[in-house]
């Protein structure tokens, strides 16, 4: 009498998620999306050095505002915000520092508060984006390690963009400030007008550079859970093992 009764089933292993990530059949995936975070994480941590470079630098030139008159065409003035210097034309350089802070323009007290805010902000953003690398091990645990990092480069990348809104408010306030008052018909020709500096280009440089530091960060955190989504599926609960379904041949059919 023949049977067609199916025989024994040979059960497949059960993978936990450690085994999953070395699986043959899934690590080119992570492969890749581990190849696009990194690289999404290293320019934005490039960038958000040049921007606090950048920033630091317009910070401490004395080139916010240039000034030169006609009576004297061999001298340039110019301005920053805890200085004043005098540019000669053979290569003279003498610079005095602000008598009193009282007296500053309200323009260039407001520039000074921001940019060492700003300072300050971004290189808090640049602390917190080193640990949160994907190629910095950080726990032992890997979920609780990809969570610690999900938040400290979404937390980085805020301050990065905090900051470089800081940055730029200042340097766009100096600039629309001289604006206003060269083109003042109410004020003589005669009286000279300040223009702009090397340092207000620097500044718009180093919050730009801030902002797309940090949009990079976000993008990094938000496409590291849409792969995950993708790869994985519906996911399943913590903790449990992650079971793969055997498929049937026909030797198994007695």
């Amino acid at each position: 009498m023949t049977g067609s009764s199916h025989g024994p089933v040979e059960a497949r292993p059960v993978l936990t998620q450690r085994e999953e990530e070395t699986d043959p059949n899934v690590w080119p995936f992570i492969l890749t999306m581990d190849v696009t975070i990194c690289a999404l994480e290293l320019l934005g941590l490039f960038l958000c050095a040049v921007a606090w470079l950048a920033s630091l630098t317009t910070t401490l030139m004395s080139t916010w505002l240039t000034q030169t008159t006609e009576l004297l065409a061999t001298e340039t003035f110019q301005r920053g915000l805890w200085e004043i210097c005098v540019v000669q034309e053979l290569g003279g350089l003498e610079c005095r520092p602000y008598s009193s802070l009282l007296g500053l323009p309200q323009d260039i007290m407001l520039a000074r508060t921001l940019m060492c805010v700003s300072l300050a902000v971004g290189l808090l953003g640049f602390v917190l984006t080193v640990p949160a690398l994907h190629l910095v091990n950080s726990c032992q645990d890997p979920v609780e390690e990809r969570l610690c990092k999900r938040r400290l480069k979404a937390a980085a990348a805020v301050l990065c963009l905090v900051a470089g809104v800081l940055g730029l408010i200042p340097v766009s306030h100096v600039a629309h400030v001289a604006v206003t008052r060269f083109f003042d018909e109410t004020v003589s020709e005669m009286v000279p007008r300040w223009e702009f500096g090397d340092a207000l280009f620097c500044g718009w440089t180093a919050g730009l550079a801030y902002l797309l530091a940090g949009t990079l960060l976000l993008i990094s955190c938000w496409r590291l859970p849409e792969q995950e989504r993708e790869l994985a599926g519906p996911s399943p609960k913590r903790g449990a093992p992650l079971r793969i379904p055997s498929i049937k041949t026909r030797s198994e059919y007695v």
